[in-house]
């Protein structure tokens, strides 16, 4: 449940700067825009192409293979405030979010690997 509040949190720190651009086939963001916001749209727009994936029927399958470029978009906006962000809390946050996601992305490649079609 952590987890869950903990990644919550962190796409809620990208809400505003998203907002400008909400929607799939938005505009680039110019460049005069502040490099945290441009970073953050990056994250979203790769996290969603990258979420497409070609569905199976297996649920099981399919959940571990779309949660893990969500769980990486999670991780590339924590970097992002890394980065960008000053305030002691969002920083630790995001480390948080960063260590989580990432232990969650090797048990989903794990579960992918183990249970492959032969």
């Amino acid at each position: 449940m952590n987890r869950l509040i903990l990644a919550a949190a962190i796409v809620l720190i990208a809400l505003p700067a998203a907002a400008q651009y909400a929607g799939h086939g938005a505009p680039a963001p110019a460049a005069q825009e502040p490099a945290s916001t441009r970073e953050f749209i990056a994250a979203n727009d790769r996290m969603h192409r990258d979420m497409a994936i070609a569905f199976t029927g297996n649920a099981d399958r399919d959940f571990a293979a779309g949660m893990i470029p969500h769980h990486q978009g999670a991780i590339d906006m924590a970097n992002t405030v890394l980065r960008h962000g000053t305030d002691p809390e969002m920083r630790a946050l995001a480390q948080a979010v960063i260590q989580a996601q990432t232990a969650e992305i090797a048990q989903l490649r794990a579960y992918l690997a183990r249970t492959a079609p032969r």
